[in-house]
């Protein structure tokens, strides 16, 4: 699923009008009739309905609402921040439509012409759209301030006001909104942290624009869908051995931080692996041969030989000292397949950013944001980290995760944001199993970025799937290990064989 700019959004709406072909009016017309409908279905024709509209499509919007809100029965009012910026053509058509309904519009001037809201009326947010480029300044923004204060139930149609579509808006004054009715595709805006207080619950809703500009259009950003990441799973021959699957080498863990290795082994494990061998220091070991009866167990003061591996996983726990370094060196350099990168193998890149030009291409870094400021330098926000994600990519032949809730797959310069999981997996030890998970699709033979994908899907469905027995609060990592096979399981239910990323 793609993810547009607001100039798209606007081309898209063209595009439609031109060849479903549907006049502008008629167009807005039905995307207010889907906002209605939600209205309808939610709430009581007792409540009064407080209707804020801004004078361009946005507002026109608003506008129509209005007026099938009053053929619903809503008691309505209407309000309208007199700017001195010109109207759409579309809202002065709205506007005269109301006439015939001798509803009393009321145009604000200044502060003092603002309604009283009270807790129990419903709002509706129709001041500015996804053109927004600037805050909000003046008597917009005291509108929105007054708004905000007011305590009652906002719903905002397609974005909250206030809020930019695909930059941070820190600092600006913004709608609180508890419901956004965000048409046709879902906005940028809505995956980074930053905006949460702002949009509530954002429900898509469909208005019909013409399926074809889609298909056309192209974007450096998109959401994964679970058909898609389905299409990548890959079916195992009844007569497959464990050689088939792949033989992995997990180099992680040390002295006081040997359940990293333990749960990224695990995950691994449980990710279909054929063989494991985890590398730890040696007066370690007796905690793997306890904990890993499937794995084999190797010493970290002995060499291996990387090639007898398909894939290398490196990072959780292994410290950052001198023989930690020396190591991820050594790696980069003995190894050419692609490699998992995560945790203190990350901090040990940023300490020497020589060795990024040193890592074999279609490596996956794990980054959580804390990880990724020291490794790219200090970001304002999570825009610029997935900016500075797209860019690296780019210069490097490798694929970035960046963690989080929507976490971010950077490759070539291009990026997909993932869907599942929860805030119950912000624990300690679940990006291990992330670690694990991909290290072992790896050496199934999974393509780097097809790796990357699915086994960011998978973990954080398996979270997900956790939350059937646990609570955000209880799960831990070894919930997402254990929910690893049901997750697989719910994947392969949602095959769609048509669709491939």
């Amino acid at each position: 699923m793609k993810l547009l700019s607001s100039t798209q959004i606007r081309a898209w709406d063209n595009y439609t009008i031109l060849n479903e072909p549907v006049n502008s009016t008629d167009l807005m017309e039905r995307a207010a009739q889907r906002c209605t409908d939600f209205i309808v279905g939610k709430y009581p024709a007792t409540l009064f309905v407080k209707i804020f509209c801004g004078k361009g499509n946005n507002g026109g919007d608003g506008l129509a609402v209005a007026r099938q809100l009053l053929d619903a029965g809503y008691q309505v009012g209407i309000y309208i921040p007199d700017t001195s910026h010109g109207s759409s053509a579309d809202f002065e058509k709205n506007l005269q439509r109301l006439k015939a309904y001798k509803q009393a519009v009321h145009f604000i001037n200044d502060t003092s012409q603002f309604p009283d809201i009270q807790s129990h009326d419903l709002v509706l947010d129709a001041l500015f759209g996804n053109g927004l480029n600037r805050p909000l300044q003046g008597l917009p923004a005291k509108l929105v301030a007054h708004i905000n204060a007011s305590l009652s139930t906002v719903i905002s149609i397609d974005i909250p006001s206030g809020l930019f579509l695909d930059k941070s808006s820190a600092g600006n004054t913004i709608i609180l909104a508890k419901y956004t009715l965000s048409f046709q595709l879902p906005k940028l805006c809505f995956l980074v942290p930053e905006n949460e207080a702002y949009f509530g619950e954002v429900i898509v809703l469909d208005i019909g624009l013409h399926p074809s500009y889609l298909k056309n259009v192209s974007s450096p950003l998109q959401i994964g869908t679970l058909q898609e990441t389905a299409s990548l799973l890959q079916k195992r021959s009844v007569f497959s051995n464990k050689r088939n699957f792949g033989h992995a080498l997990l180099i992680a863990g040390s002295k006081g931080k040997m359940g990293a290795p333990v749960l990224a082994a695990r995950a691994c494990l449980r990710a279909g692996v054929g063989l494991l061998t985890v590398n730890s220091p040696q007066s370690e070991l007796s905690i793997l041969q306890n904990s890993l009866p499937e794995a084999m167990c190797m010493e970290r003061e002995s060499i291996p030989d990387f090639s007898r591996y398909r894939s290398i996983g490196i990072g959780p726990g292994m410290g950052t000292g001198k023989e930690a370094s020396s190591l991820l060196s050594e790696v980069f350099s003995a190894y050419t397949k692609p490699i998992v990168i995560d945790a203190d193998a990350i901090t040990l890149l940023a300490a020497d950013q020589k060795l990024l030009s040193k890592i074999p291409a279609g490596s996956i870094l794990t980054p959580h944001e804390t990880e990724f400021d020291r490794l790219m330098g200090a970001q304002k926000n999570r825009f610029d980290r997935i900016a500075a994600a797209l860019a690296l990519s780019q210069q490097y032949p490798i694929i970035i995760i960046l963690k989080g809730h929507y976490s971010l797959i950077a490759f070539e310069g291009k990026g997909m944001f993932n869907t599942t999981g929860n805030p119950g997996m912000a624990k300690g030890g679940s990006g291990d199993v992330l670690t694990g998970i991909l290290t072992a699709l790896l050496a199934q033979g999974y393509r780097p970025y097809e790796a990357a994908v699915l086994g960011t899907c998978l973990h954080g469905l398996a979270g997900d799937l956790g939350l059937l027995h646990q609570s955000e609060e209880s799960l831990i990592a070894t919930d997402i290990i254990e929910n690893l096979g049901a997750a697989f399981s719910y994947l392969k239910s949602s095959v769609d064989t048509n669709h491939k990323l």
